[in-house]
């Protein structure tokens, strides 16, 4: 049956938030225990037939110097790897904020490519945030004024812990859209926050994007993390995926493996992660 065979399968990771620090009982977070789920991971990973492994962020909770050790954890890894950072992986010092995106590998702070008939779309949730850019960026000052605003409107992730897209990336994303359904590609999109249902966790425009993608109509899923318990939802024809935080619990990892079929998105969770059948 040709449904049984998808289109593509790969790897996700949320949050392992590495530190060589004690743990943050309060929040159930164990930093250094994240190096032996990661290679826990890896090795499952390897086990399977994938075309790529992305992490959704946050690989570290903090200090640049914490990129190294994370990183050797995935030289085992058979697959490509992609890297998106998250708002801890920016909690370093103000001269090695320029460098975040080179460790990580990245092609750009926001890209695209294709596999397989599907377009996979990596957005940039820190581009405007407090954390980002240095104090006397415009960016930042942006991020301030909409802070404020949002803090005003007494919204729920008025938070200084999220971030936002710029006005260019939006009109990026959605000429991306646009190509993609000119070339008859559905699309998977992947950043670090979480856009759908309302939560203080998600992006500070969630509901353009959430918009964006219903009037593109091409968007099968979202993916994302940030939002360390997890969440799911659904609207108009896209799945909204937030993955569990790799960092909590002393030692009961989480993970998954994606399967993205013409009728259905196929989530096998590993750990605390939950399996499920989401159709399209």
């Amino acid at each position: 049956m040709p449904h049984e065979i998808p289109l593509i399968r790969f790897g996700v990771i949320a949050d392992p938030q590495y530190a060589p620090l004690p743990p943050n009982l309060g929040l159930n977070r164990y930093f250094a225990n994240s190096l032996a789920k990661l290679d826990e991971a890896v090795a499952a990973f390897n086990a399977e037939e994938l075309s790529f492994v992305v992490t959704l962020g946050d690989l570290v909770d903090r200090g640049f110097e914490n990129f190294d050790a994370v990183l050797a954890r995935y030289a085992p890894l058979r697959h490509d790897s992609i890297f998106l950072p998250g708002n801890h992986d920016f909690i370093v010092a103000p001269e090695q904020l320029p460098d975040v995106r080179a460790k990580l590998s990245m092609p750009a702070p926001y890209h695209h490519f294709s596999r397989n008939g599907l377009r996979f779309v990596v957005i940039d949730g820190n581009e405007e945030s407090l954390f980002y850019t240095a104090k006397d960026d415009p960016r930042r000052e942006r991020a301030v004024a909409r802070l404020a605003a949002l803090e005003a409107a007494s919204a729920m992730n008025a938070q200084t812990w999220n971030g936002g897209i710029s006005r260019e990336q939006l009109a990026w994303l959605s000429n991306v859209l646009a190509d993609a359904a000119a070339a008859g590609e559905k699309v998977v999109v992947m950043g670090h926050y979480p856009l759908y249902p309302e939560n203080s966790h998600n992006l500070w425009e969630w509901q353009e994007l959430v918009g964006l993608f219903e009037r593109s109509g091409n968007v099968l899923v979202y993916l994302s993390g940030h939002n360390h318990v997890g969440n799911l939802g659904r609207h108009g024809s896209t799945w909204y995926v937030n993955f569990k935080g790799m960092v909590d619990t002393e030692s009961e990892n989480t993970f998954a493996v994606v399967a993205i079929h013409e009728d259905r998105l196929e989530i096998t969770g590993f750990g605390r992660e939950e399996s499920r059948t989401l159709p399209f």
